[in-house]
Formats: structure tokens, sequence, C-alpha cells
């Protein structure tokens, strides 16, 4: 399919952090009209002002990135903020989308819409089979509810939308906040700062044993880009690396390549979340031929550059 196929793409979350990634990519392929969408340019809350941007800007694909995100904290903390959030920017952008004549929508999903007890790999076919896994239902379900209404929206209108449900992302400019950060980022700060201020231990929730997958997030790009270019079908489609690795494994993976020699200490009076995370992503290579390049240990090693260089670069 040529690169062609779309005049006008319209990126919402495209000044965040898979957005840039994205943007990166769209311009690669040679799309030269590409709108980022940042929360300064519109409130996605408030339909009408989603409303006035499409029609001021008239896009002929929205790619719905934009969503209030975080670690394990950060969604028990906030619960009726990531669900109301996520559900009302997702709900009115694509019936908006469809009113204005858009000619494609890209839902990105989430690996949290999955069942708690999905059997490992998690499949496409399993999606609706249990409830999310408790601390991040809320956020899950609200993205879950894209995926109903983007089958509805084409079993009634004929609006072609697709969704995508990728794994957690990580790689240079993620976010490192504490308060709510992801566990690659967090982990990485956790050992940097422990190194910098002499400290011997660093504290981390549960007890080790769940298992999660990481996706680049060049991948992730390179994945959306592809599904755009060449998936038109209702189905959702799994977007990951296909590895699995324990959190005990990968704080000690993350240790080793921070240079942290000190100990680590489990606070099994935190959750672990979800027990394991691992994507069956048949679909996605049949589909529209993506499969993950980036090597995982090289990916963390990217990342970890990218962080001490931003800290170094600030003090």
């Amino acid at each position: 399919m040529s690169a062609n196929r779309f005049q006008s793409i319209w990126v919402t979350g495209g000044t965040g952090f898979l957005g840039q990634a994205l943007i990166r990519k769209l311009k690669e392929l040679e799309y030269s009209e590409i709108i980022a969408v940042g929360r300064k340019d519109c409130d996605l809350r408030n339909s009408e002002a989603v409303r006035q941007l499409l029609v001021q800007n008239k896009p002929d694909v929205v790619i719905h990135l934009a969503a209030v995100v975080g670690g394990i904290g950060a969604n028990r903390e906030r619960p009726a903020e990531f669900f109301y959030d996520n559900l009302i920017m997702g709900t009115q952008l694509l019936h908006e989308s469809w009113r204005g004549g858009v000619e494609k929508f890209v839902a990105i999903g989430t690996v949290c819409a999955y069942p708690k007890f999905t059997p490992i790999p998690f499949r496409e076919e399993d999606l609706w089979n249990g409830y999310p896994e408790e601390t991040n239902a809320p956020y899950g379900l609200a993205k879950k509810m894209l995926l109903v209404q983007s089958q509805a929206y084409r079993a009634q209108y004929g609006f072609n939308s697709i969704f995508l449900l990728p794994v957690n992302l990580y790689g240079p400019g993620d976010n490192f906040d504490p308060a709510s950060s992801h566990v690659i980022p967090a982990l990485i700060r956790k050992c940097v700062e422990a190194i910098e201020s002499g400290q011997h231990q660093v504290e981390v929730w549960g007890d080790g044993s769940p298992t999660r997958e990481f996706l680049y997030v060049d991948d992730a790009a390179e994945a959306i880009s592809a599904a755009l270019e060449r998936y038109d079908k209702p189905d959702p489609i799994n977007i990951g690396s296909g590895m699995e690795i324990s959190m005990k494994d990968l704080i000690k993976l993350i240790a080793e390549l921070t240079g942290f020699q000190g100990g680590i200490v489990w606070d099994t009076t935190k959750p672990n979340g979800q027990p394991r995370r691992c994507l069956d992503t048949t679909r996605a290579e049949q589909e529209f031929g993506f499969r993950a390049r980036t090597d995982f240990r090289e990916g963390l090693k990217h990342t970890i550059a990218w962080y001490r260089e931003t800290r170094q670069n600030r003090t």
C-alpha cells in the first residue's frame, strides 16, 4: 500500500512519548500533512472543542493515542479520573470523527483491557473472557469501550475504525516522573538515583513474581503506521514483542545495565498487579507484517543512556 494513501493525519497525544515516535515514523514514510494534537491544543473531553478542531483541520485520518496513563500507584489513586477521562475522550473523538467525515480512525487500546487471568500468550479471542486486574480495570475498561464503539460504528455506519492493543512501551523520551511513570522508567530512575546518592538498596513493589511484556517505542510506532496503511478490519490486533520477563529478572537486568550493585528490597505490602502478561502477536504479523525488531537489552541500554543524558543536561 502506498504511503500516500492518506493526505492529512491527526495524531492525538502527538506531543507525548509514543506520539513523537509515531510522527517521526510517519515523516519517514513521507506523509507530509501531520497534525500533532497535544493537551494545550484541545481538551478532548470537550466535544465542542473536538468538533471545531476537526472542522478546522479536516483530517483524513485520526490516530487516537491520547490517554491518562500511569503505573499501579497512579491507577489506584485516581481510578475515577482514569476511567472518565479515557472513556469520554475516546467516545467523543470517535463519534465526532465519524460525523466529520474522517476516512479512517485508529484507536489505541491497552493490554490492561485483558482479563486478570488470561491464558499465556494472550490471544485476541480471550479479550472478553473475564474482568481485568482490579488496580487498572477502570483504565482498561474505558479504553476497551473504544473497541465496542469501533465495531458498532463500522456495523451501522460503515465507518473504518480499527483497534490496536499494545503492551507496555518503553524507550528514550519515556515518562520518568515517580508519581505517574510505568515500571521500566521507575526502576531505571531508582537505580540511577541510588548510585548517585550512595544508597545500598532500592525498594520495589510486590514480590517479583509477576511477568510483563515490553515493546520499544519505535517498534510500536512502526506497528501503528503499518496498521494505518494495511489493516481495515473490525477485529482487535495485539501489538507486542512476544517476550515475557518477570519483575525479579527485570530489576536484576536494569541494575546490571545501570551499574547498581546494591540490594533489592521487595515491599510485599504493595500490589503485584496482573500475574502474567505476554501477547500472541501472530495476527499483527499475518495482517500487516509487523514483528518487533528491537532487542530488549539494547532497548534498555538506549533508554538508560537517554535518561542519564537528560538528567545531566538539567543540572
